[in-house]
């Protein structure tokens, strides 16, 4: 497929031929010393893998990070019961870790490699993808454009175009123009999404909903569960999860008025990167308070106050110890974490105001009053001193928002009739051949 590129592109296409050795090792090289790429795994990131590609028809899907892996594993789970050969890839090493605990057998993952053309190039020579799935917004240039000159179909599932990212790209019409003119197909989270993406050039488009509200409730290790439930006992239990800089702080002031009235209470703070753990326990040894922490093996015995759970797919263990739990990344100017896994397992969620990755979620369980939104500290200490006190109106908040899940969820259904077509020819040709 022949694909007219604007300017823009062309620049990009040649600079990142002319430049991908050099920038590419100190790209990697920074990322190594902070912890962002998997030593024994680099050369994917160069599109060199030492597994081979598996027979017949594979699947490729590519998702930037853990939200995306989240979101899709339902998905991938329903392409593997068809006998389909599935790829992974992302970019994060905490979605790689995600993808060894969650993917179904017979599902493989591989890092993305960096978008230049010699590494897609030999990335694809390799895998041979037979259809590649993006999920939501990870649009990479030369990946997308040589996917579409070797007449890969492309399809975007689970579109999401922010308010935000909708205004930069309105800046270079022709760029994204050309890129999402490349898709087969665009699968979007909702009607917003559908019109963002008509306005920004996508040919062909159709709105399946929202995959993350069709994600199921998280694993939980049994024995561990019973373990933490035996030692916390009758304590009061509240959790902050997936926290970003800046929100553990204030969870940890939280706390210190909250223990006030509720002396025996229990936090537990889950950080959206693990690595962060060692900061926050020292912030809350600086507040006085006795810390234990996950990685370490330690237990929140009765004399603990915060529990630190620096460790990797542990939320549904999490969600089923706290009945009450503050959605991390929407107090720090972040976006917000999806609330859905914290709301199936029984969860009355609360939620600061920078929730943009999730805004129609939020909105909608807000409304219904399955969910609090609260604008500061302050606030979620009254929110949670109301909910620790009377147990019944924290009750009707999770009730309400597992009616108001059930209401949107559908997602995954719509989105396999979308691809059932694709999926159909692909097991035509494979019996064919």
């Amino acid at each position: 497929m022949r694909v007219r590129l604007p300017l823009a592109l062309r620049v990009y296409r040649l600079v990142s031929v002319a430049a991908a050795p050099a920038v590419a090792a100190r790209l990697l090289a920074w990322r190594l010393k902070r912890g962002k790429e998997n030593p024994a795994r680099l050369s994917e990131r160069y599109g060199v893998t030492n597994l081979p590609r598996p027979d017949g028809p594979l699947i490729w899907l590519h998702g930037a990070s853990v939200g995306e892996m989240l979101a899709v594993i339902p998905l991938i789970q329903r392409i593997r019961a068809m006998n389909f050969a599935v790829l992974v890839t992302s970019g994060t090493v905490t979605s790689a870790a995600l993808a060894e605990q969650r993917l179904p057998p017979g599902a493989v993952h591989q890092f993305i490699p960096l978008d230049a053309p010699r590494f897609v190039s030999r990335f694809l020579d390799h895998w041979q993808p037979d259809l590649a799935l993006f999920v939501e917004s990870d649009l990479w240039p030369n990946l997308i454009l040589t996917c579409a000159e070797r007449a890969i179909p492309m399809i975007l599932v689970n579109g999401r175009v922010s308010e935000r990212s909708f205004n930069r790209w309105r800046r270079v019409p022709g760029v994204i123009g050309a890129l999402l003119g490349c898709f087969d197909l665009c699968l979007t989270q909702s009607a917003a999404d559908t019109q963002r993406y008509a306005q920004l050039g996508a040919p062909r488009i159709s709105s399946s909903g929202n995959l993350k509200l069709d994600v199921p409730a998280p694993p939980a290790d049994q024995t561990m569960l019973r373990k933490l439930k035996s030692i916390i006992g009758t304590r009061p239990v509240i959790a902050a999860a997936s926290t970003h800089a800046g929100e553990e702080a204030a969870i940890i002031a939280v706390h210190q008025r909250l223990r006030v009235k509720s002396p025996s209470l229990l936090t537990v703070i889950a950080p959206r990167h693990p690595d962060r753990g060692s900061g926050i326990v020292e912030s809350a040894k600086a507040a006085g308070l006795a810390v234990a922490v996950r990685s370490c093996g330690d237990l929140p015995n009765a004399d603990v106050d915060i529990f630190v759970a620096d460790t990797l797919g542990e939320l549904g263990l999490i969600y089923r110890l706290a009945p009450i739990v503050f959605m991390g990344g929407s107090l720090a100017s972040h976006g917000g974490q999806n609330p859905i896994e914290a709301i199936r397992l029984g969860a009355a969620v609360v939620h600061g105001p920078n929730v943009w990755n999730f805004d129609e979620i939020y909105a909608t369980l807000d409304a219904a009053h399955g969910a609090e939104r609260i604008v500061d500290e302050e606030a979620l200490t009254a929110c949670l001193a109301d909910w620790l006190a009377h147990p019944a109106t924290r009750k009707a908040v999770a009730d309400a928002a597992l009616v108001t899940v059930g209401k949107l969820s559908g997602a995954l259904e719509r989105t396999l009739a979308a691809l059932e077509p694709y999926l159909m020819q692909l097991q035509l040709e494979q019996r064919a051949s």
